[in-house]
């Protein structure tokens, strides 16, 4: 997640992002490229040394897997952080060319045990995909830990930019191109999977740490199960759209080339067929910050304007009011599955994270928030689908 993460005071997050990832030459030197081209290395980088210790082994690996880069001379090579998160570490390689002109690229370090969290399989079979409709960094080579992708000159955008209505616009506009994007395979929705897998894992954890395991062991797995499947009966009614999904659409995984006017989404790790409404919850969610203050969730007027461009404009006024209508019910129920998702991702993270952060604390607190819109979301949806509708 974003800049820089999923948490109150940033701490942590899905991921650390900055920079995305590559320029010009590198998106011509792979627009050509299917999934089954890019290159790939068995090799890991120590993800835990410092960077100085780091730079022969990240020099080495983007000399093969750049395509131009293998006769470079290393001395020509700096790297640089660009940003630092929970799940990854992105690190900004460029080279001084002979013109003197410089090229950059991204690479992107996995950080440890990410797997419990994160589908990798499913995540690099997608960017080909979602690089080829425009979106991202495009993938230039695949290594035992990570990925080398091009580099995108724009700015990381803050929770204030998503709130501000001509960005949201924006934002809505591209996540309808987005969620027009076919991944081959199968297209059956994968929250309900995750939520499920991430209860039964965070269920049966044990805390060398006292005070964590006394903490740990106030949570009632069962109550969180039986939330769950209610939730999901009563989503299941809706009959959502199924989309592939970002489900990670916070401020750092949003970038912008203020010069050029051009809206990036980056980082696709959490990204699956998913519900529509998920997507845009998850996003609203986002509108918090690192602060995690959930009273800067959008209002109703905020939110149609969202939708206004997030759905068709040329439909009928009559017919884009009830299709705006579904969408805020929609969302507004979803809004309850993304907190119940993020606290169990929270609970996984308390265990396997190095990061020094209370994520049993952020379990707490996305959980709390669960419990306390739980009334009013059910009641949106249930008063919603107890309506007379025309077909």
């Amino acid at each position: 997640m974003g800049s820089e993460g999923r948490a109150w005071n940033g701490a942590a997050g899905s991921s650390g992002h900055g920079g995305g990832g590559g320029g010009v030459e590198a998106k011509a030197i792979t627009a050509a490229l299917s999934a089954a081209e890019v290159p790939r290395m068995a090799v890991s980088v120590d993800i835990s040394l410092p960077l100085p210790e780091m730079s022969p082994d990240i020099i080495y690996l983007c000399k093969q897997l750049v395509i131009g880069w293998c006769k470079i001379d290393s001395s020509r090579f700096s790297i640089e952080t660009v940003s630092g998160g929970i799940t990854n570490l992105l690190l900004k390689v460029s080279v001084k060319e002979d013109d003197g002109n410089e090229s950059a690229v991204t690479v992107r370090l996995y950080g440890p045990n990410t797997d419990l969290v994160i589908d990798r399989k499913r995540e690099l079979k997608a960017i080909p995909y979602l690089s080829a409709a425009g979106f991202g960094a495009q993938l230039l080579g695949i290594f035992g830990n990570g990925v080398v992708q091009s580099f995108i000159y724009a700015r990381t955008l803050s929770p204030a930019d998503m709130r501000d209505p001509k960005i949201a616009a924006e934002i809505a506009k591209e996540l309808h191109k987005f969620h027009q994007v076919d991944i081959p395979g199968s297209k059956q929705p994968q929250l309900w999977n995750d939520i499920f897998k991430f209860l039964k894992k965070a269920a049966a954890l044990k805390f060398e740490d006292n005070e964590q395991q006394k903490r740990y062991e106030k949570i009632s797995f069962r109550e969180i199960q039986d939330e769950v499947q209610e939730l999901k009966d009563l989503l299941d009614t809706m009959h959502a759209p199924v989309v592939y999904a970002h489900n990670d659409l916070l401020s750092g995984n949003l970038m912008l080339n203020d010069l050029e006017g051009k809206l990036y989404f980056i980082d696709f790790e959490y990204g699956s067929y998913s519900y529509r409404g998920y997507d845009i919850a998850n996003h609203f969610n986002e509108y918090a910050g690192l602060d995690c203050d959930y009273n800067l969730y959008p209002d109703k007027d905020a939110q149609y304007n969202f939708f206004r461009n997030y759905l068709r404009p040329d439909r009928p006024s009559e017919a884009q009011a009830q299709d705006m209508e579904v969408l805020y019910v929609e969302t507004n129920t979803f809004r309850l599955a993304s907190h119940i998702y993020w606290a169990l991702w929270a609970l996984i993270q308390a265990k396997v994270s190095p990061i020094d952060f209370d994520y049993l604390g952020y379990f707490f607190l996305r959980y709390g928030e669960y419990k306390k819109q739980r009334e009013p979301c059910f009641s949106l949806a249930q008063s919603f689908l107890s309506k007379p509708r025309n077909v």
